[in-house]
């Protein structure tokens, strides 16, 4: 008889996450926040001494989002800052890769999410307004990447992401650093929000 494949991970926390049925006690932000330090954005095809992690992407959608709506509760901040939190243990696919992958990556994302928003005191489904709003910061995060580090023109970034509100995005760069220096400031603002809560 055949042998099951593995399909959990071993975290540096020493949990076991099994990634077709991930349970909420499996995770911790430490985790989180150093495997969303340690993958890259753009599938690592940006300018700069360091890549550009979904840790530093999560710290600025946070951001964008909390802008776009600056009366948003603690906790659809902390839902914009974890938007990308699956990505910790499944990497961060391209959309043309997920195009090509199916909706089995959908899946996924989606069982991952519902166990880290009920770890951390949020529903399982967040409300499509604020699923909705999340993406539009996403979106202007990924129209500053695209211009600022993945070398696309901003009339090539317009058409695939839309132009900014120039308001919304004043004063704000992206930033590349050491992966321990995101890994910190991930697992900071996590914190400050989880008290707001």
């Amino acid at each position: 008889m055949a042998q099951q494949p593995r399909a959990w991970q071993r975290m540096l926390s020493g949990r076991r996450l099994d990634l077709l049925d991930p349970t909420p006690v499996d995770i911790e932000i430490e985790d989180i926040a150093h495997g969303l330090a340690f993958v890259a954005r753009w599938n690592g095809q940006t300018h700069g001494d360091f890549a550009y992690s979904v840790a530093e992407h999560s710290l600025l959608v946070e951001t964008l989002f909390t802008r776009l709506n600056p009366k948003a509760p603690a906790k659809w901040q902390l839902a914009a800052l974890l938007h990308d939190a699956p990505e910790y243990v499944i990497g961060d696919m391209i959309s043309p890769v997920k195009a090509a992958v199916g909706p089995s990556y959908g899946v996924l994302d989606d069982r991952l999410t519902a166990a880290i928003h009920i770890r951390f005191g949020l529903p399982a489904a967040i409300p499509k307004t604020i699923k909705q709003q999340i993406k539009r910061a996403d979106k202007i995060s990924a129209w500053m990447e695209a211009t600022q580090i993945a070398g696309f023109s901003s009339a090539e970034a317009t058409k695939f992401f839309g132009k900014p509100d120039a308001t919304i995005i004043e004063g704000l760069a992206i930033v590349l650093r050491p992966p321990v220096e995101t890994r910190a400031d991930f697992t900071a603002r996590h914190m400050t929000l989880l008290k707001e809560i």
